[in-house]
């Protein structure tokens, strides 16, 4: 900064040889005394020291010196007065620069410091140079501090000390030394000024860290051009880039003081993917940060993100981390395509989840879904074994002993974190992954445990919206998110996509809303909580088959479906994922709890269910459930009951059925609402010993009648010959064709009505 040069602005005063007239020997205001014709006042045309001078000889006890001309003193700029100065006889004074300052309306500004440090002559003909620095701030180097008040200044100098000397005097210089002080007054560190090159080739490292270091709380300004940096970078201070950087993959940038996307973004010239893969990188190796905020920007992706290759120097992590803010959005392309490959394997039931003599086993992808005969949906490749031709799976096969051809199918994710060994507490909040119809979500590590997201949007996905192919599910949290499929125009069962499958324990969805996949979720772990949810699979044809919403593909299940909202979809529990679906000695389907849901479908087949259990195996009963306080109605044409046993591959062992609870839920439209225990009131007309009451319709899953809780008389029950019975039944359960009748057995024969209490289970 150079007021005379880039504004044209002039400070330097008149040489002497113009004249005395513009000379004070005063303030140097309008009216105040000059030295034209001064009798101690003189201008010498050669010296051989100076040239042109003036020759003044000390009358006063202060001797000033002052040029009337208004000097501007500017917002931020400073201005250096200097002077050279000989004694040539009498008495040796001391000089000092001093001016006076000027305010608005010509008014002197009071309480400043209006002289420099003085110098003294001490012997006759030494040239010496006196100096002082103006300026509005009090900044190191500034002898008279003026501050905003003084407009303009008259400056000059002042001789001190004994009087009666003569001195020669040079003409006065001031001049704008506002550079000096631009390196504290911009709070700027310019790289360049630390022998950055920007040009691409060269490497800056160096150059940036002595920026950094030199910066001490000031911002680091990257300037235009391209900065090569051949090794990490952490700034300890705010950076500002108008230039861009390069650097290899495994290179880290750090940006402590202005950790965000935007940042990124403008230091890697507008690439929002490697920005986003060079932030993340710098997530997971840095310790003070523990969020990424994408700052509400849009990132362009060509193709999946490789989330352990962004970070390079890591395949472990278990530290909380966040990812927010922000959009990814997909560029159409071929690098989206699903990878398929075929393979002939062999599986045994003995090895639950291993393929062994898979033929070029090269090719199958890790965290491709694997499909063939007897494998269930949701299996996927964990990982393989090249030297040993296998390949671990996700889950067990329930019928697939053997060999066979199987069929691989690698879906391509948007975020894919597959590359990790194990990675644990992340979690990604408020952002919206658009898929546009081409490419799934999110692929999860294949271990891990806390993987969290929340407020997210998983948009039109082409197959799946958060997959995982191992373990890396485990107590994940799904919170507030919203899942769209891409197949909402075609009928149910033509969809394919699916939102979400997990394989571990411990997953809690909650409050989330999914529209139109082929399914919500398939769980394969336990002690999931399910609770908030509304997914809505319906479709515009008139009694049309829908699809599970949820899938619970483990029998000794241990979780809580509560508050949801399950919408033209119903809920199947299977045991898919079991290398022995035959029952053994298991707990077989048990420990599921069903409660304060709303079922809701419309114009749907008569033979339609909401709740479905449909075993792979024989043997096998249900062994706790319970499914209370559900309101269960349909729209159009009503459903025969509410729930049902698929018997595509085995039945229910109803006689084994044990701590089952369905009762106190609401039915609308529906032509048999059950219970169990349900109460039957039962009117005998006729004396009879032997009373048979027909429970079927109303027991849940057609089950037996297997015990009566209660029998209690509605009114008195009365003999032959009319007098009243006070004698108490006993009772036969699972009686009749379907074992589905109870049979009240008294010791005389009576009639009357009783409300008998009917269950389908022995209770523990």
């Amino acid at each position: 900064m150079n007021k005379a040069i880039t504004d044209g602005v002039v400070f330097m005063p008149p040489e002497f040889a113009g004249g005395l007239d513009v000379w004070s020997s005063g303030n140097g205001t309008p009216g105040a005394d000059t030295y034209e014709n001064a009798v101690n006042a003189a201008f010498v045309p050669a010296d051989q020291d100076f040239g042109g001078a003036l020759e003044l000889q000390k009358a006063d006890t202060v001797q000033k010196l002052r040029y009337m001309g208004e000097t501007p003193l500017l917002p931020g700029c400073y201005l250096r007065i200097s002077a050279r100065v000989k004694a040539v006889a009498g008495n040796l004074p001391s000089v000092r620069i001093a001016g006076w300052a000027g305010g608005a309306g010509g008014a002197h500004v009071g309480g400043l410091s209006e002289a420099g440090p003085a110098v003294s002559l001490t012997s006759y003909g030494e040239v010496v140079e006196v100096s002082a620095i103006v300026g509005s701030g009090a900044r190191t180097g500034v002898d008279m501090v003026w501050g905003s008040e003084a407009l303009y200044g008259h400056f000059g100098l002042d001789l001190t000390g004994p009087s009666g000397g003569v001195v020669l005097i040079d003409d006065i210089a001031i001049e704008d030394v506002t550079h000096v002080f631009l390196r504290d007054m911009l709070s700027v560190v310019d790289v360049r000024d630390h022998g950055a090159l920007g040009d691409g080739v060269s490497d800056d490292s160096a150059a940036f860290e002595r920026a950094d270091a030199a910066a001490n709380g000031r911002e680091v300004l990257v300037p235009q051009g391209t900065y090569y940096l051949a090794d990490s970078v952490t700034f300890q201070n705010r950076v500002r880039f108008e230039g861009s950087v390069a650097m290899p993959e495994d290179k880290i940038l750090g940006l402590t003081k202005n950790f965000d996307l935007p940042a990124y973004i403008d230091a890697f010239g507008d690439d929002e993917e490697l920005a986003f893969k060079k932030a993340f990188q710098a997530l997971l190796n840095t310790a003070g940060h523990d969020s990424l905020d994408l700052g509400g920007r849009l990132i362009g992706v060509r193709a999946p993100i490789d989330m352990q290759a962004a970070l390079a120097n890591r395949t472990y992590f278990n530290q909380r981390r966040v990812i927010r803010n922000g959009q990814f959005s997909i560029y159409s392309g071929p690098a989206w395509e699903t990878e398929v490959a075929t393979s002939q394997a062999s599986y045994s039931p003995n090895d639950p989840k291993r393929l062994t003599g898979v033929v070029n086993v090269a090719n199958v992808p890790v965290g491709a879904l694997v499909e063939g005969n007897g494998v269930g949906r949701e299996v996927y490749v964990r990982s393989k074994n090249l030297a040993a031709q296998s390949v671990e799976l996700s889950a067990p096969l329930y019928d697939a002993d053997g060999a066979q051809v199987f069929t691989f199918r690698r879906f391509k994710y948007i975020l894919d974190f597959s590359g990790f060994e194990d990675l644990g507490r992340f979690t990604l909040s408020d952002i919206e992954f658009q898929c546009g119809g081409e490419c799934s979500g999110i692929l999860l590590p294949p271990t891990g445990s806390g993987f969290a997201l929340r407020d997210c949007f998983i948009t039109r996905p082409k197959d799946r919206g958060i997959t995982s192919h191992g373990e890396g599910c485990q107590g994940m949290l799904i919170d507030r998110c919203q899942f769209l499929s891409n197949e909402s125009p075609l009928a149910a069962v033509d969809r394919q996509s699916i939102a979400i499958n997990a394989n571990a324990n411990d997953v809690k969805l909650r409050n989330n809303r999914a529209v139109h996949f082929r399914h919500f979720a398939v769980i394969g772990g336990s002690s999931t909580i399910v609770t908030g949810n509304h997914w809505f699979q319906g479709d515009t044809l008139q009694n049309s088959p829908r699809m599970a919403g949820l899938v619970l593909t483990r029998t000794n299940n241990r979780g809580t479906i509560n508050g949801n909202y399950v919408d033209n979809s119903f809920i199947e529990w299977s045991n898919e994922h079991d290398q022995a679906p035959e029952f053994a000695s298991e707990f077989s389907f048990s420990q599921l709890i069903v409660t304060d849901n709303t079922f809701l479908a419309s114009h749907v087949a008569p033979w339609f269910n909401f709740f479905v259990v449909k075993p792979h195996g024989a043997g096998h009963f249900l062994n706790g459930l319970t499914m209370t306080g559900n309101s269960f109605r349909i729209i159009g044409d009503p459903v025969d009951r509410v729930e049902g046993i698929d018997t595509s591959f085995a039945a229910l062992d109803f006689n084994r059925f044990s701590n089952v609870t369905f009762r106190d839920n609401m039915f609308k439209n529906v032509n048999r609402t059950v219970a169990s225990p349900i109460m039957i009131e039962h009117t005998e007309a006729s004396p009879a010993q032997a009373w048979i009451i027909d429970a079927g319709p109303r027991l849940p899953f057609n089950a037996w009648a297997q015990g009566v809780d209660a029998v209690v008389a509605a009114g008195p029950l009365r003999d032959d010959s009319g007098a009243v019975f006070y004698g108490a039944p006993y009772y036969q359960g699972k009686q009749g064709p379907e074992n589905d009748q109870v049979v009240l057995r008294w010791s005389e024969d009576v009639q009357g009505t009783v409300r008998i209490t009917v269950r389908i289970d022995d209770p523990m």
